[in-house]
C-alpha cells in the first residue's frame, strides 16, 4: 500500500507559574502549574504504510525516546499494523524544563491514528499519552491551561495578551528528582486548610487575572507568577539565578525558570523590548505564546489531505464506516 507522509510541529511550552505543594500518598508530588505553548518546536516527519507487520523505525537514535513509546502504546491499544518511520527534528532543547520528549510523544498520539486510519476520541488519547508522563496529555489541546495534581488535570485558561517573549536555555543539566529533594514537601495530607489557601493564593489571582485580562485595569497575571523550583536550583547553580536577573534588568515581567530547569524564560510588553534583551543576552530565543486555537490550526493544517472536517481529534479520511 502506499506510504502516507506528514511533517507536524511539536511545541514547547513554559511553566507560567509552578507551585510544589507536597507529597502524596503514591509517592509523587501534588503540583499547581499554569502550561503555555510557545512557538518554539520541534519538526517530526512520519511515514506510515501500511501493512501486516508491524514496525518502527526512529531518527536520530534518543534514549527513552518518548514518541517511539507512544507509537507502541497505540499499536498495543488498537491493534493496528504497518511501518512506521520516525524522524525528529530537534529545535527544542532536551532537559531544559521545555516539555520536548512530552510533545513529540503527545504528536505521535495525535498524527498516527489520522495516518492509520483510526479515530480515538480524546479521552482514550489523554489515558494513553498520561501512562508516558504527566504533562503529556496537555500537548494534545496546548494553549493556556491551569494543570493539578501531577500535572494530568487539565483546564483550559486565556492565553496572556502579553505573547512575546525570549526564552535562554543555557546547557546546565538540572535533575528534576534532585530539584524535588532539595525542596523538601513533607507529606500533602500534612497541611491545614490555611496553609494549602496561603500556597496556593497567588495562583488563585492569576487564574482570575487571566479570566478578565481584556477588562480595562484589571490586575495584571504576570504579577502572580512564581515557582517554588527556583530558590533550590538558584542555590545549586547560581548562574542561573543570574540569567533570571539580566532578563529581569532588561525588562522581563516575570523573569522565570521553566519547570525545574534550566531553560530561564522573560515576558515582554514589546516587541522593541524584546529586541534589546535579546541583542544583551548569548543563546537567547525569541518566541511567542501560541493559543489552544492556534494549537488546533497548525495541526489541522498539518494533517491537510490526512483527516476529514475540523474535528479535535483530527478524524482520519482513511478510517472505514461501521
Amino acid at each position: 500500500m502506499a506510504t502516507r507522509v506528514a511533517s507536524v510541529r511539536a511545541f514547547a511550552k513554559l511553566n507560567l507559574s509552578l507551585l510544589v505543594l507536597g507529597k502524596r500518598a503514591d509517592g509523587y508530588h501534588e503540583l499547581r502549574t499554569v502550561f503555555q505553548s510557545i512557538s518554539l518546536s520541534d519538526r517530526i516527519q512520519l511515514d506510515w504504510t501500511p501493512g501486516a507487520r508491524w514496525a518502527v523505525e526512529a531518527t536520530p537514535e534518543i534514549d527513552n525516546n518518548l514518541a517511539v513509546r507512544a507509537a507502541e502504546l497505540l499499536r498495543d491499544e488498537t491493534g493496528i499494523r504497518g511501518r512506521l518511520k520516525i524522524h525528529i527534528e530537534k529545535h527544542i532543547p532536551m532537559g531544559g524544563g521545555l516539555g520536548g520528549g512530552s510533545s513529540n510523544a503527545a504528536a505521535i498520539l495525535l498524527a498516527l491514528p489520522t495516518l492509520a486510519g483510526i479515530n480515538l476520541p480524546i479521552a482514550r488519547l489523554t489515558g494513553l499519552a498520561t501512562g508516558i508522563g504527566s504533562d503529556v496529555p496537555f500537548f494534545l489541546d496546548g494553549g493556556t491551561a491551569l494543570a493539578l495534581g501531577r500535572g494530568e488535570e487539565l483546564y483550559p485558561l486565556p492565553t496572556p495578551k502579553q505573547r512575546l517573549a525570549v526564552v535562554v536555555t543555557p546547557g546546565i543539566s538540572v535533575s528534576t528528582p534532585e530539584a524535588f529533594r532539595a525542596l523538601k514537601r513533607g507529606p500533602l495530607d500534612a497541611l491545614t486548610f490555611t496553609e494549602l489557601s496561603n500556597r496556593i493564593k497567588n495562583l488563585r489571582g492569576m487564574m482570575s487575572a487571566l479570566g478578565v485580562s481584556l477588562v480595562s485595569g484589571s490586575p495584571d497575571w504576570r504579577e502572580f507568577s512564581e515557582n517554588d523550583f527556583e530558590t533550590a536550583v538558584f542555590e545549586r547553580h547560581p548562574q542561573l539565578g543570574e540569567i533570571r536577573e539580566r532578563l529581569a534588568q532588561a525588562g522581563a515581567m516575570p523573569a522565570r525558570m521553566s519547570g525545574s530547569g534550566s531553560t530561564l524564560f522573560g515576558v515582554f510588553s514589546s516587541q522593541k523590548a524584546r529586541q534589546r534583551a535579546l541583542k544583551t543576552l548569548d543563546g537567547a530565543r525569541a518566541v511567542k505564546f501560541v493559543s489552544m486555537r492556534e494549537y488546533r490550526v497548525a495541526w489541522l493544517r498539518a494533517l491537510g489531505e490526512h483527516k476529514v472536517g475540523n474535528a479535535w481529534p483530527p478524524h482520519s479520511r482513511y478510517a472505514k464506516s461501521k
